[in-house]
Parts: C-alpha cells; structure tokens; sequence
C-alpha cells in the first residue's frame, strides 16, 4: 500500500490551497450554468485541465509511460476515470437542481467517506482527540447546516432530487480518491491526473454542445474558464498532498471548504445579488461553523498515536 512522505506540512498547505479552490467553485459553477448545460461544461474543465498538464509534464520530461503501470494499475485508472467522471456529473446536475451552499454541504460526505477509507484501506490511524475531533466537527455540521437540512427535508421533488444527485456523487469521489492514493505506487500524481483527464474528456465529447460555448456572454467565458484552470490546480494540489499526507488528515482539511462556500455566497451576493442569492447566517450557525472548524484542527493536526 502507499504509505505518505511525512512532509505534513506541505500536505496541509496543499490541502488549503483544495479547500479555497473548492470553496468558492460551486459558485462559479452556478453562473455558467445559466448558459451552459452540464456535459458541455465538464467536458471544457476536462479538457483544458488536460491540455495544460501534459503541456507542463512534456515540458519537463515527465509524460507518463506505459512500463510504469502493472495490470492492476489499468483497473485503478479505468475506477479512478469513471468515479471522477460520474462525480462531475452527479455534482453539476445536483447543483443545477439546489443552491451552492447546500451542494456544498452534502459533497461534504465525500471528505469523510474518504477519511474512513484511509483507515480501513491504509490502515492509518485516529487517536482519542481525533476521533473527539470527529465528534465536534459532526456536531458542528449539525448545527451549522441545520436550515439547509431542513430544506432538504421540506423542499419540493426537484431540490430533493438534486441533493440525492450529490451524495451519490459524495460516494464515487470517495472510491475515486482512494483509487488515486493507491496509485501513487506506480505514477507521479500529476500523471495520474493527465490520465484520468483524458479519459474523462472523451467520455463527456459525445455529449457536448461544441457551438454554445462561442455564443456565451463575456462574464459567462471567464467564468468558465475559471472552471477549468480551478479544475486542474485545485485536483492537482489534492492529489499531491495525498503524497505528502494522510488520507484521513487530508480529508480532515476538506471539510473546511463549506464554510469558505457560505462566506463566498454572502460576499458576492452583496455585491452581485443577481447572479447568487444570500444564505444569512443565524447565531446558531457561527456555533457550528466554529465546531467545524476546531474539529477538523483537531482530526488534521493532532499526530497519531
């Protein structure tokens, strides 16, 4: 099994350069939803994200070759393809179908799953303030999240629809990562990446609307070129701190990026009130959002006994 470098902490700053990226993607996503459908805007993140790395790995000598993969190496590739490719998908269409901050939240099964996985897969291990950690930090989503849950519940078919969508999507980026851990054996995370890019890319080609993205607006094309260079930097760092840091730890840091997604949406809903609508904080959610925040600290920071 792959075992991490130890240099936690560029894993750590790696994991919060993820979390700011994510953080505030599901906005971006949401804006260039308005004028685009989903399979057309994967397949654009998908294949500028491609685009950029192998120019960055041929640059340096550093393409990916075929004598570094065994046999079980090509069944980890073709997983970690189609649970990316699935994640995309069920994601954007769960997002669609709800609001950013509430994606956000249920995505966040994902960094969990992928926690738990760490420690049965990797046998990496949680002590005492850890698992305490993990106790506050569920906590913390309880009270934090506790008008989107709420809504999930009381909503009509589509909203509960799309939030199902998304936890289905949590389930198959958690298989997707673990997945990627494992195949750090055999290749470099960067040309992991390019692999798994490219085979997304032409999974989503056959479904793409090729002549809508030369009609879209100005704000929709930055937007969505955003989208992409956020695609490609932002799996890029996840992936390379899973070399550098436990899988369980990593997904420790992940579970901040919700938080960063509510303050992003207040943000510029005061600022552009048309393009994303505000989510006010209640007194009870500032209680939570400081749980989460002390017990992912706690889960991410505290060294294993």
């Amino acid at each position: 099994m792959h075992h991490s470098s130890g240099r936690w902490r560029l894993g750590l700053a790696l994991s919060l350069l993820t979390v700011f990226l994510w953080g505030i993607l599901p906005l971006a996503l949401k804006v260039v939803l308005q004028a685009l459908d989903v399979y057309t805007v994967i397949w654009f993140r998908f294949l500028v994200s491609f685009a950029l790395l192998a120019v960055y790995l041929g640059m340096r000598g550093n393409l990916p070759k075929l004598k570094q993969l065994q046999a079980n190496s090509w069944k980890l590739l073709a997983i970690a393809t189609l649970m990316l490719a699935s994640n995309y998908f069920l994601f954007m269409q769960g997002l669609a179908l709800t609001s950013p901050a509430n994606a956000e939240v249920i995505i966040q099964l994902a960094p969990l799953l992928l926690g738990f996985g760490g420690l049965i897969f990797f046998q990496e291990r949680y002590n005492f303030l850890q698992w305490l950690g993990v106790g506050v930090l569920t906590l913390g989503y309880v009270l934090f999240f506790r008008s989107q849950l709420t809504n999930v519940i009381t909503s009509h078919d589509t909203y509960v629809f799309g939030s199902a969508l998304v936890v289905l999507g949590a389930v198959v980026w958690a298989i997707y990562a673990l997945a990627q851990k494992q195949l750090l054996q055999f290749l470099s995370s960067a040309q992991i990446m390019l692999v798994i890019y490219g085979g997304c890319t032409l999974l989503f080609t056959p479904f793409t609307k090729f002549d809508e993205i030369s009609q879209i607006s100005n704000l929709h094309l930055f937007t969505l070129i955003f989208c992409a260079l956020n695609t490609v930097i932002a799996y890029g760092a996840f992936a390379e701190s899973l070399e550098h840091w436990e899988a369980s730890r990593v997904s420790a840091v992940l579970a901040l990026a919700p938080i960063l997604t509510l303050l992003a949406v207040e943000l510029i809903s005061l600022i552009a009130p048309d393009l994303i609508p505000p989510e006010p904080l209640t007194t009870t959610g500032i209680v939570g959002a400081c749980l989460v925040v002390s017990g992912s600290v706690a889960i991410a920071l505290k060294k294993a006994s």
